[in-house]
């Protein structure tokens, strides 16, 4: 396992801040497109949803998370589920209307990721 940028604790901390970031901007998509009382069940069950489907596949070993898995998925499909979430993230918060959030956003995760190239490379050997 590598000890490199992207394993690191400091590093960790910031994608889970991103992760919670790509999941309230589900939240912010659903408020500003459903109406009603649909409205407040799709702000849960959206950001539920992507969560879910973010914790069950997870590649075997990867100590960025616990190292445990659910589904094992190698590491190649993982980073796409990955960059979904991220990205989709800023996707949602796009068309939800927020333009230059979903922007500054989508920067942010670009940096993230060629910072930690490490990690990248990891998920792709395994």
């Amino acid at each position: 396992m590598s000890s490199g940028f992207g394993f690191h604790a400091s590093t960790l901390a910031v994608r889970f801040v991103l992760e919670l970031v790509s999941l309230a901007c589900f939240a912010v998509w659903a408020w500003t497109t459903a109406s009603g009382p649909l409205r407040y069940v799709l702000v849960v069950v959206a950001p539920v949803l992507v969560a879910v489907l973010w914790g069950v596949f997870a590649t075997p070993g990867d100590k960025s998370r616990s190292g445990g898995t659910v589904v094992a998925t190698p590491g190649a499909l993982r980073f796409l589920l990955e960059l979904a979430v991220f990205f989709g993230g800023a996707l949602a918060l796009y068309a939800a209307g927020s333009h230059v959030l979903a922007i500054t956003l989508a920067g942010v995760l670009i940096v993230y990721h060629a910072l930690s190239w490490d990690r990248v490379v990891w998920l792709f050997r395994h």
